[in-house]
């Protein structure tokens, strides 16, 4: 028997997507403090490994996945029973109760939880690292930073502009990103348009509305290696309430973060200069709907981008000092 087969095994299921996973990070980290000699084991899509394992915070990667935001089954699940399994997923019992099957010696879960922890206008970050909190875990929210990727950047400091989401009443109109994008690269600024699988259509629309050269479109799905060093590396990241977003925080490069249907108060940056959520307040809506979300089509084109140009002005995303520090401050210890 291997070293790593006799580690005990800590199973945590969040098997959603790139953003909930890099929202999922603190508490993540707060586990792999708290249960050193346990094997670190997450469950999520397959196509997410190599963004959980650059956060450090795990092991290996248990592949699941289910349409939409659904529960996965885990009855592929190959070992024995996990020492300890911890519902990241959400606070039903449908995500507890796949976890349960597996028969854990210890199961953390919001279902079944009395009092319950769940508050439903609580932050994600700070909702999961209180749950754990509740059970003698510590986890900070603001435990947030990737290290700097090892690859270089497809486009070092550019601007950013990432226009697709998974639904549509996350994504502002491409007519909108792309009289955005022109309006940068009329005051000085290269900007690239980003976009994920399936996105190309999209990427070019934005694309010839900004009239971009073909060399500044990024479509069909960077590895995630490469999308990380994009954005790492970037000037600034303009976007939706989407991934990308996420990324930008984990790597402390400044973005500005159109929000429709769900409060920035929610899912949005830490407090920090270097990130602008704008956001016209009103009834939550559906992140999931079919159509743009009414509050995301009042933002205009201009507030967009003065507030680019705001956040240009201020930060210098590409400058060695600010890089040095950032990788100083990745590389030490947590």
């Amino acid at each position: 028997m291997t070293p790593a087969a006799r580690r005990p095994t800590l199973l945590v299921l969040r098997a959603l997507g790139l953003g909930d996973l890099l929202a999922g990070v603190p508490a993540l980290r707060g586990l792999r403090r708290a249960f050193p000699g346990h094997r670190v084991v997450l469950a999520l899509p397959a196509a997410l490994t190599e963004a959980a394992l650059a956060t450090a915070a795990v092991d290996e990667v248990f592949p699941a996945e289910a349409p939409g935001r659904g529960v996965p089954s885990l009855t592929h699940w190959p070992g024995p029973p996990p020492d300890l399994a911890v519902d990241l997923h959400g606070n039903g019992p449908e995500s507890r109760d796949v976890l349960a099957a597996l028969h854990p010696r210890r199961l953390l879960a919001h279902a079944g939880h009395r009092p319950s922890l769940w508050r439903a206008d609580e932050h994600e970050r700070e909702r999961w690292c209180r749950f754990l909190r509740a059970h003698g875990i510590a986890a900070e929210p603001d435990d947030v930073r990737l290290p700097p990727p090892p690859v270089p950047s497809p486009a070092p400091g550019a601007v950013v502009v990432h226009p697709g989401a998974d639904a549509p009443a996350r994504r502002w109109p491409a007519e909108r990103y792309g009289g955005l994008a022109r309006r940068l690269r009329a005051a000085g600024h290269r900007v690239v348009v980003s976009g994920g699988p399936g996105e190309d259509a999209l990427v070019r629309a934005v694309a010839e509305r900004a009239g971009l050269a073909p060399r500044d479109l990024l479509p069909g799905g960077l590895a995630f290696g490469e999308l990380s060093a994009l954005v790492a590396r970037a000037a600034l990241v303009v976007s939706g309430d989407t991934g990308l977003a996420h990324l930008a925080v984990a790597h402390a490069t400044p973005s500005v973060t159109l929000f429709g249907p769900v409060s920035p108060r929610l899912w949005g940056p830490p407090r920090d200069v270097r990130h602008t959520a704008l956001w016209e307040p009103g009834p939550p809506g559906d992140p999931h709907g079919a159509v743009p979300d009414p509050r995301l089509l009042r933002i205009g084109v201009g507030e967009a981008t003065a507030a680019a140009l705001e956040q240009l002005r201020h930060h210098s995303a590409t400058s060695p000092q600010r890089k040095g520090i950032d990788a100083r401050a990745a590389a030490r210890p947590r």
